[in-house]
């Protein structure tokens, strides 16, 4: 009994597993703008990585007031890190790619802790 327990116990984290590390959609995109505000500056980055099982093309991230990156390809599982321009209000970004893959988020805060640098 307590050996068929863990054999269910076993199939349920592993399809948890499986979920994470298989992508179910053929396209699709993963978005995570991220701002960071130092007591003397404020830096911004923006992670976009394909999720899908196929080659995202044309990829355009719009960190809004007028300012884009044109990306060619990003291969399935591929991550890159973007840095938005300096003067720009770091506030809303857009995905957008071939296949009608389209993706906005609002930057969010990282958490200052005791004794880090910013906080």
């Amino acid at each position: 009994m307590v050996a068929g327990a863990i054999v269910v116990m076993a199939l349920v984290f592993g399809m948890d597993v499986v979920k994470m590390s298989i992508s179910t959609e053929k396209y699709s995109v993963f978005v995570d703008p991220i701002i960071d505000q130092q007591s003397l500056f404020v830096v911004g980055r923006v992670t976009v990585q394909n999720t899908g099982s196929e080659p995202l093309t044309n990829v355009r991230v719009n960190f809004g007031s007028g300012d884009a990156q044109e990306l060619t390809v990003l291969k399935p599982g591929q991550k890159i890190i973007l840095t938005p321009p300096e003067d720009n209000p770091m506030q809303i970004v857009t995905v957008s790619a071939d296949n009608g893959v389209y993706e906005m988020k609002a930057y969010r805060e990282l958490p200052k802790m005791v004794g880090m640098m910013g906080s």
